[in-house]
């Protein structure tokens, strides 16, 4: 039955990817051209892996976050997880992004100002505005002695290119041959309009820039700057996918989404993380024997009234603290204890 996984949850890069069968007829796209792979993964991701990839190599997902993942990546879904703070959500994306060698996981992290077209793509209208100005004063500049600066109107659409960079969701849509990693990141913080507003973009797998459609019949190609910082084709002011990208939305269950978008989705529920599942996670970011060491600290982190919300990242500041601080002795023991306790602080208590 594991034949079929593409994502093995493994945690070692190899060409899996390679082998994920065609899409569904319904879901087959045809954009082009082509863009350039990305680049390799970032510090980001990194750390969220932990020093050195050691995560990769000691955490195993569940039976059913690897099966839903993979469910993603055949149907070319997106991927909502849902679950508590710290319980491993968005490390998701970029374990994919890892052991698959999609490159660089893109990032959206939501706020409740944002808005599609912040994912989608920034157009710098008053930059634009003031280049052509003193373009336009050139000549008596010249005339002065001057150097005159590069004209933005020489370039195709009047330079229009220049002052247009393509969100991280607009990147993920760029043609490719093989798929972007897209973390949307606290959707559940969004604007209550935002997930409808998404239907349309996750369904077709593509978007239009208004302002390159406008010039397609005399500019029918125009250079962008991406997400990623390249410059890319964007062909008559519209971007459509080749490979739909592996799109990861993350919620801490703050809010419901409306059907719409749960129908677009392939839902995985990642539960707070048990002992064992601490326990790599300990290794990962503190090395070998930091789990049987700290297992003290671990079993305090666990011990919970029910309804109480902890974080990962409070358990990992607790054992650093304890770990950089060298805390020995007796006299220091009850410093120690004082200390993780109100590191490990509920996060629903206020005192």
């Amino acid at each position: 039955m594991s034949d079929w996984l593409i994502y093995r949850g493994a945690g070692a890069p190899h060409d899996g990817i390679e082998h994920l069968p065609p899409p569904p007829p319904w879901r087959d796209f045809d954009g082009g051209p082509l863009v350039a792979p990305p680049a390799a993964l970032d510090p980001s991701s990194e750390r969220r892996l932990g020093v050195q990839h050691r995560e990769a190599s000691h955490h195993r997902p569940g039976e059913t976050e690897r099966e839903l993942v993979n469910a993603a990546l055949y149907l070319r879904r997106p991927l909502l997880v849902t679950g508590a703070p710290g319980s491993g959500k968005s490390t998701l994306a970029h374990s994919v992004a890892y052991e698959l060698g999609l490159g660089r996981v893109l990032g959206w992290p939501v706020v409740s100002r944002s808005t599609l077209r912040d994912g989608l793509y920034d157009y710098d209208a008053i930059g634009r505005l003031q280049d052509l100005q003193i373009a336009r004063a050139a000549p008596a500049a010249a005339e002065s002695g001057a150097a005159p600066g590069p004209d933005p109107t020489d370039e195709p659409g009047g330079g229009i290119g220049r002052y247009i960079r393509l969100g991280p969701l607009g990147t993920a849509l760029l043609p490719a041959a093989r798929p972007r990693v897209l973390l949307v990141d606290e959707l559940d913080k969004s604007d209550i309009d935002l997930p409808n507003d998404l239907l349309n973009v996750l369904e077709e797998g593509e978007f239009r820039i208004p302002e390159l459609e406008r010039l397609a019949g005399s500019a029918p190609e125009v250079e962008v700057l991406s997400d990623d910082g390249a410059r890319v084709t964007v062909r008559d002011g519209r971007v459509r996918c080749k490979a739909f990208p592996f799109i990861v939305l993350t919620s801490n269950g703050e809010r419901d989404f409306p059907a719409p978008l749960l129908r677009r989705c392939i839902h995985l529920h990642i539960p707070a993380p048990d002992k064992e599942r601490l326990a790599a996670m300990v290794r990962a970011h503190f090395g070998e024997g930091a789990a049987e060491r700290y297992e003290a600290v671990i079993d305090r982190f666990l011990d919970r009234e029910p309804g109480d919300v902890r974080a990962v990242d409070q358990l990992f500041n607790a054992i650093h603290l304890t770990q950089r601080a060298g805390w020995t002795d007796e006299d220091e023991e009850e410093t120690r204890r004082r200390l993780t306790a109100e590191l490990m602080r509920p996060l629903d208590r206020t005192r």
